[in-house]
């Protein structure tokens, strides 16, 4: 799908630089190049260029894929700047079309000169992520590919950014095409099964088909698994601090944010409600809450506060489950809080923090109790902190091997969980009523599902709100 306009934009920050650079990307972006860089016809230009080249110049001045010194003149031939040229013929180029690079001297005066030439010579303004865009509808990269740009240039952390590397190379999209393809396969052989119903055989009785079907279930939660890690690097984890009163939750949102962010006093119920801070370790972000103390209470605020907590237990990514180790010997969630046996939780979410090491004398350190991981420290003497920060490093996935692991998106689950549920529909309709004809269809929305991901089926509104989060240029 190649555009008949011509976008130009800034590709660098804007500000004071060493090197500026305006990216042309459309079927224009040539005779701008030519225009700009030869002073004898730059004199000649009508307010509004002609597409076609002087029959004085040759196509040939400016050679793809090779950087060429040049000068970059005016309308009246004056010389706005002197720097690089790079041409990239569609297309094989970044968007599919023509692009071309003028790179100069990074001022802000000096790239808005050139930046205004290039308009008046027939280019627009590129809207947020235009180029990323073009890329994507020139089928130069798929959408997963596309997200992956920004998620590159917005990363925090090395990881964050080496998972998205691994996106914008295509391994995310990779694993969602050997999906489809699986899944195009089970659909071929069961609607043929459909479309011959005459035959002695019953295809859909085979037991080939119910375990290519708990294949491609047990497939999709290995993918899905993997996104769940690379979307934490991405948008970081949710932390809960829960526990009864005064076992330190406050103290430990203030010393982990290094900000007395919470009120601190020693009277039960000090905190009633629910304080949030973003945090961010070694450039890993996390999103801490600090919650109100979990007691029976007659008191109707303090109450609320209670139930806003449970509320923020069941959404967190981890929780760490303070207690006052001079009063507590029993570190089973139950007997904590009864409500938690409610919530099922999985000991992966939970990390038992025991406070106040340095009155019970308690070696500092972490070790396992009953599946549940515990660390021992003391928020007061400011001891066993930067095992929790490693350790909390570790749930997002940091010290994981990044082989295989790719940046993921809300979306991206969205549509695998979809995908999922769809094939556990259809194993159901198989195993109760052998229907065929439900399987066929619930493999069709499942393969649906996973399209748009990559681009295959989004709808343009989707498309829209994607791009207009990107950089401008990009």
């Amino acid at each position: 799908m190649k555009s008949s306009s011509t976008i130009a934009a800034q590709a660098t920050p804007p500000g004071r630089g060493g090197i500026g650079i305006i990216r042309v990307s459309g079927p224009k972006a040539l005779f701008i190049a030519e225009k700009i860089i030869h002073k004898e016809t730059a004199i000649l230009d009508p307010i509004t260029a002609s597409d076609k080249l002087p029959e004085n110049i040759s196509e040939k001045t400016i050679t793809p894929r090779q950087a060429q010194q040049h000068v970059f003149y005016d309308e009246t031939g004056e010389a706005m700047d002197e720097g690089i040229l790079l041409f990239f013929k569609g297309p094989h180029s970044f968007t599919g079309e023509d692009v071309v690079e003028f790179q100069g001297h990074g001022g802000p005066v000096v790239m808005d000169r050139v930046l205004q030439r290039i308009l008046s010579l027939g280019a627009e303004v590129a809207r947020p992520g235009e180029f990323s865009e073009r890329a994507f509808l020139n089928d130069k990269i798929d959408l997963a590919q596309a997200e992956a740009i920004a998620d590159l240039i917005d990363s925090t952390s090395q990881q964050a950014a080496r998972y998205a590397l691994r996106s914008l190379q295509g391994e995310f999209s990779k694993k969602i095409h050997e999906l489809v393809e699986d899944m195009i396969r089970l659909r071929l052989y069961v609607e043929a099964a459909i479309d011959f119903p005459e035959e002695e055989i019953d295809f859909l009785s085979n037991d080939g088909v119910m375990s290519d079907l708990v294949h491609l279930i047990h497939a999709v939660d290995e993918v899905l698994d993997t996104a769940k890690q690379g979307q934490l690097l991405r948008e970081g984890m949710t932390v809960v601090i829960a526990g009864k009163p005064n076992a330190g939750k406050s103290s430990l949102l203030n010393a982990l944010s290094g900000r007395d962010t919470a009120i601190i006093t020693e009277i039960p119920g000090t905190t009633r409600d629910v304080l949030r801070e973003y945090l961010s370790i070694d450039g890993i972000p996390l999103h801490v809450i600090d919650t109100a103390g979990l007691r029976q209470t007659e008191d109707p605020v303090e109450q609320e506060g209670v139930r806003r907590a449970m509320e923020e237990i069941k959404k967190a990514d981890q929780i760490l489950l303070m207690v006052d180790s001079t009063t507590t010997e029993d570190i089973t969630p139950e007997a904590l809080w009864p409500a938690f046996k409610e919530l099922d939780l999985s000991d992966k979410k939970i990390t038992v923090v025991r406070n106040k090491a340095d009155l019970t004398k308690e070696p500092v350190g972490l070790y396992y109790e009953k599946e549940l991981c515990v660390i021992c420290l003391s928020v007061k003497k400011k001891e066993g902190l930067e095992l929790l920060r490693t350790h909390l490093k570790e749930c997002v996935g940091v010290k994981q091997n990044t082989e295989g692991g790719f940046i993921a998106r809300a979306r991206h689950l969205d549509a695998l969980r979809r995908a999922r549920s769809f094939l556990t529909q259809g194993q159901d309709q198989l195993q109760t009523s052998k229907a065929g004809e439900l399987l066929a269809e619930d493999l069709r929305e499942a393969q649906k599902a996973l399209g748009e991901i990559t681009g295959e089926f989004t709808p343009d509104d989707l498309l829209g709100r994607i791009f207009a989060t990107f950089c401008i240029g990009k």
